[in-house]
């Protein structure tokens, strides 16, 4: 949340000429419901459950894309380097929470909440993406130093 994964996806898409697929849109139109009405309505496991659906699909359906992982995929899909070739965008506390700063911002993301709760979840996921991540680029470089980075 808040590294860029989208901005810097869509951007190596365009250099790489391939598709760009977000998982946080892909189940937004399957369900025709945002992330935050999925949350408040179904609850966050409904949303794990689309989550785990929508990876097993692009698992077997996609190939030769680049792919903006929603912030929980990786903590909820153990297949995720079947997928592809797992990147993680590493940001500190501190820019993500600026980034994030936004009412608007925040309003998007369920999880992201106070300040506090951003800290908390930080805490709990980093060691996961730094343990499944093939490479490990840092996102707080401006935007093309990063996909140069990946390329």
């Amino acid at each position: 949340m808040g590294s860029g994964k989208g901005t810097i996806g869509r951007l190596l898409a365009q250099k790489t000429e391939r598709f760009f697929l977000d998982t946080d849109a892909l189940i937004e139109d399957y369900a025709r419901k945002s992330i935050s009405e999925i949350f408040a309505n179904e609850g966050e496991e409904a949303f794990r459950k689309a989550e785990r659906f929508l990876a097993a699909w692009i698992a077997k359906s996609v190939d030769n894309a680049v792919l903006a992982a929603g912030g929980g995929l990786p903590i909820v899909c153990d297949n995720l380097r079947e997928i592809g070739e797992v990147i993680y965008l590493k940001c500190d506390f501190e820019t993500i929470a600026a980034r994030l700063s936004s009412q608007s911002e925040r309003a998007k993301r369920p999880l992201a909440g106070s300040t506090d709760s951003l800290r908390k979840l930080f805490i709990l996921r980093e060691p996961i993406y730094a343990k499944i991540a093939d490479r490990t680029i840092d996102a707080t470089q401006n935007i093309n130093a990063v996909v140069k980075a990946i390329l």
